[in-house]
């Protein structure tokens, strides 16, 4: 099957605010498929390598700070085109910006308390899971009693 996996992450304005429940149906309801999840107050080095791509960047400093200021939930979703479905079901990074019916667009006001990372292409995607999931076995393999009425299996996933 053609599937591709992605990172998302629920930062810890989503789990202040009582959140993660409601985000994640989003992408349950969707249809993608969760093959790992984890809470933790991941450690400020971990959230460094993360966001190093921006370390050059004037943000950076304080996005470190508020990763690291409470438990981040960390979610490996799977899906046909999962990358490009979680980014738009999240919406804008500017929740202010973001179109209603998104994650940010419907529970965000904030440009920087945005609630929500997901892995911007399949490069970064590959290195973000193998950061927030690194042992075998933490990202398992299953099929839904329901990947019929999902996809038009011989269609789209043959």
């Amino acid at each position: 099957m053609a599937l591709e996996r992605t990172l998302v992450l629920f930062k810890p304005d989503a789990l202040q605010r009582g959140l993660v429940g409601r985000i994640l149906t989003r992408f349950e309801e969707k249809g993608l498929r969760l093959i790992g999840l984890k809470l933790r107050q991941f450690s400020r080095a971990q959230i460094e390598r993360h966001y190093e791509v921006h370390k050059e960047r004037p943000f950076y400093p304080k996005l470190v700070q508020f990763m690291t200021s409470a438990p981040v939930v960390a979610l490996a979703l799977e899906g046909k085109d999962a990358i490009e479905v979680t980014r738009t079901l999240m919406g804008a990074t500017n929740s202010r910006k973001a179109l209603p019916g998104t994650i940010r667009g419907d529970l965000g006001m904030s440009f920087s308390n945005n609630l929500v990372h997901g892995s911007d292409g399949p490069e970064a995607a590959q290195r973000e899971l193998a950061l927030f999931f690194p042992e075998p076995g933490e990202l398992v393999q299953w099929t839904p009693c329901n990947l019929e009425w999902l996809y038009s299996v011989a269609e789209e996933l043959a």
